[in-house]
């Protein structure tokens, strides 16, 4: 009833506030630009396709353009430059509350003085950055909102692609191709940042939520393997997002309530002379009022978070283009059994319950960008930023009867960040474009814990207070011989001031065109990462009482990539594609004391790191699969998107077997189809969306045990089969979600209402397992289960 009020409620507020007798129009605006120089062009003509009379302009001296009082809907236009590939831009949404401002990038012909009609439509095979031509595709902040099951979130949007692994409801970390999810690299206008989620712990790149709003992002890059040599310390993937700018001539204004929680957000002109501008938005969580709805999110205690997103804007300047970004978010959650009505259900203490856990972590990042061109063919970018993370765990255990807390465990770690970047790009010629720069990092850490030890003393395990840093060089140059071929070759040089390991990776990607409907892309490159911050200051306890530290050598995690790929345009709207690939991976962190099954290959597999006391550069793997995708791109309101993946990955730890990764789930399949239904007035615009979303996947991996019973306790403790770890796989995930939004656009206003059917089917999908001590069972705890999530939006 509470949830069928709140829709009544909102319904209310859309139909009072949309009314308006004035016919739905807004404003197109935009600038054009060079893809790869970043310089404005003058003179591109623009039209609005299906106009009648047909409807256009031209950009002026600076490459802007402006297109007033057309209807709101899904519009598409071309732009066309002589000496450039034309380009257009399909099935865009018009709506009122927000003027529609496109950056649109046009690529220069490598062939000059010839007629090139190639026409860039819905291309989502490609990438925003250019020289990534391998493994990699462009997202729009649509996808992010339209596809069932993201949340709005980029991170649980990208698991729908193919080579991607996402099943467990409570994080949304993105797990490539048998990777672990800590291989990834999240780049914001250019700064590498720390894990933008909530709960994001030090070292981890995954969250329940991500800080991220998306409604702040523009079109942005998600790479899978093989990415140019600008990109460093990552093993598996990356994710490369762009923020955009507000609008330099109006206030616009955002509210929304819904699963993220509740948001305000507001942008407009600073200088509408210089055209400067501001974009800002706050949310606050409503997981809290969700919870006393009766949802349960696969998680025992409710987490609460606000975070912050802003950016300025500061275009043409003496000095150049001059942005200042920032994003922050504070989180906390208190998974407290103490608190438990027992009146309804008892704690079993020795069920694995019985604990209060307080886990929180801040983040922030804050960035100062300048783009500064010498000339139309060379240009430079310095960024400077700074970011902390801090991520604080207590635990304590509870007495039965009284519930008196005794606590075991505390930790708090600090990891803050001063960095500094400086690129040049140089275009000689409409063939040839490189691409150097220089990357330092310095890394402050401050990183304490404390463990409840069986004589009752506690000792540390991290006891760090200093600092280090991380020094990243890259050379990058990208050849077309003609419009057929694009080549891109460099090589990334990386190297960790705390024991000056080092590494020198040589990249490669090449697609060839073969017509308008095949190509084909190689790639291979060869990738390396440091391991978390506080692996190289962990603690051991020698025979003599001292502490030593024991992985100051440790060095970097090390990976070759290599990748074939065919994509086949069936039609102006439909693509299909298959990339396939073998990993191998060396170097990686293993057990250098004792033949054991550890690997840092499988971190991230659960909230919880967990290390040995001493670690060697000794351990490897392989990831190997293909990929497959077919995918129609919103037209006539229809779009469908169908990915799939067979992989195998393995690892090989101390023991010198070869096991299953945590994350070899062996296969994934996702499904996702929407419509779109118009209904068109003169007052208003309406449109009812349904998307759908089913995913198959492999289900976990856990290791056998056999049960024992401790004749001197009187509790059976599991004894883990490490010879055979991760060697059983659970049942297979599978979950169905759906989306349901209703939209009405007035003259001035829009607004949206929407409800999400998580998990549809009400499937069980294991999350974990509870052992009981005391009568040696073992119980499944399952993931989320059905439930309905509201949302609003208004924009004005």
């Amino acid at each position: 009833m509470k949830i069928t009020n709140l829709i009544l409620l909102l319904t209310l507020l859309t139909t009072l506030l949309v009314a308006n007798p004035a016919t739905p129009k807004q404003t197109i605006r935009g600038r054009v630009m060079d893809k790869s120089m970043r310089v404005s062009l003058p003179g591109v003509n623009v039209i609005l396709l299906g106009s009648n009379p047909l409807v256009g302009t031209v950009t002026d001296e600076k490459g802007y353009f402006r297109i007033e009082n057309v209807e709101i809907g899904r519009i598409s236009l071309k732009f066309s430059y002589i000496g450039y590939h034309d380009v257009t831009l399909s099935n865009l949404n018009l709506q009122t509350g927000k003027e529609l401002y496109l950056n649109v990038g046009m690529e220069e012909s490598a062939i000059q003085g010839e007629e090139v009609v190639i026409v860039a439509k819905a291309d989502k095979t490609g990438s925003v950055n250019k020289m990534a031509v391998v493994s990699a595709r462009s997202f729009t902040v649509e996808e992010t909102e339209r596809y069932a099951g993201s949340r709005a979130d980029v991170a649980r949007m990208a698991s729908n692609y193919a080579g991607v692994l996402g099943v467990d409801d409570s994080r949304n970390d993105i797990i490539i191709r048998g990777n672990s999810p800590m291989g990834l690299l999240w780049r914001l206008e250019g700064v590498d940042i720390p894990s933008p989620n909530h709960w994001g712990m030090s070292g981890t790149t995954g969250g329940p939520v991500c800080m991220l709003n998306n409604t702040l992002l523009e079109n942005s890059d998600f790479i899978t393997g093989a990415f140019p040599s600008e990109y460093g310390n990552a093993t598996s993937g990356v994710f490369d997002l762009h923020m955009r700018s507000g609008n330099n001539e109006k206030f616009e204004f955002l509210a929304q309530i819904g699963f993220n929680g509740f948001e305000l957000g507001a942008e407009g002109p600073i200088s509408k002379r210089k055209q400067s501008s501001f974009l800002i938005n706050y949310r606050y969580s409503t997981l809290g009022v969700f919870s006393k709805l009766g949802m349960d999110f696969g998680t025992m205690g409710v987490p609460f978070y606000q975070d912050l997103s802003f950016k300025l804007n500061f275009p043409d300047t003496k000095m150049g283009n001059i942005s200042l970004f920032g994003l922050g978010g504070i989180s906390t959650i208190k998974i407290w059994e103490s608190e438990r009505d027992t009146t309804e259900e008892a704690i079993n203490f020795y069920g694995g319950e019985g604990i209060d856990i307080t886990s929180g972590t801040d983040m922030g990042v804050v960035g100062l960008t300048q783009v500064y061109h010498f000339s139309p063919t060379l240009y430079s970018k310095l960024t400077l930023s700074a970011s902390s993370q801090i991520s604080m765990t207590d635990v304590d255990t509870l007495t039965p009867v009284t519930l008196a807390k005794t606590t075991v465990y505390g930790s708090r770690y600090v990891d803050n960040r001063i960095s500094g970047s400086y690129t040049l790009n140089k275009r000689f010629n409409s063939k040839n474009t490189t691409k150097i720069g220089l990357i330092y990092k310095q890394i402050i850490g401050d990183l304490k814990d404390s463990i409840l030890l069986n004589d009752n003393t506690f000792r540390p395990q991290y006891d760090f207070d200093g600092s280090t840093a991380l020094l990243q060089a890259f050379a990058h140059h990208q050849y077309r011989p003609s419009d057929k071929i694009s080549m891109g070759f460099g090589v990334h040089y990386q190297q960790f001031m705390h024991n000056n390991s080092f590494s020198i990776e040589p990249r490669l990607g090449v697609k060839y065109r073969l017509n308008e409907l095949h190509s084909f892309t190689l790639g291979y490159g060869l990738h390396s990462q440091i391991s978390p911050l506080f692996s190289y200051f962990y603690m051991a306890k020698l025979d003599d009482g001292t502490l030593v530290k024991t992985n100051p050598e440790l060095g970097l995690t090390k990976s070759h990539h290599f990748i074939g790929g065919y994509d086949f345009k069936i039609n102006e709207f439909t693509r299909a594609k298959v990339d396939t690939y073998y990993q191998r991976i060396f170097d990686a962190p293993i057990d250098a004391h004792e033949s054991n099954a550890y690997s840092t290959l499988n971190d991230g597999a659960s909230f919880v790191l967990q290390t040995p006391e001493y670690l060697a550069n000794r351990g490897k793997g392989k990831n190997y699969g293909i990929e497959l995708t077919i995918e129609r791109f919103l037209n006539n309101g229809f779009y469908f998107l169908a990915t799939g993946s067979l992989f195998d990955s393995k690892y090989t730890g101390s023991d010198n077997i070869e096991h299953n990764t945590a994350f070899n789930s062996n296969y994934v399949v996702n499904g996702l189809i929407g419509k779109e239904f118009v209904f068109s007035g003169n007052k208003s615009r309406k449109t009812l969306s349904i998307d759908i979303k089913t995913t198959y996947a492999g289900g976990k991996r856990t290791t056998p045990y056999d049960l024992t019973l401790n004749t001197t306790t009187g509790f059976y403790e599991r004894n883990w089969d490490e010879t055979k770890a991760f060697s059983i796989k659970l049942t297979d995930y599978t979950k169905t979600d759906l989306k349901i939004s209703y939209k009405i656009s007035g003259s001035r206003v829009s607004q949206e209402w929407a409800l999400e059917f998580t998990n549809l089917l009400n499937n069980k999908n294991i999350q974990s397992d509870q052992f009981n001590k005391l009568t040696g069972k073992t119980n499944y705890v399952y993931q989320t289960t059905f439930m309905v999530i509201p949302q609003w939006r208004i924009l004005f």
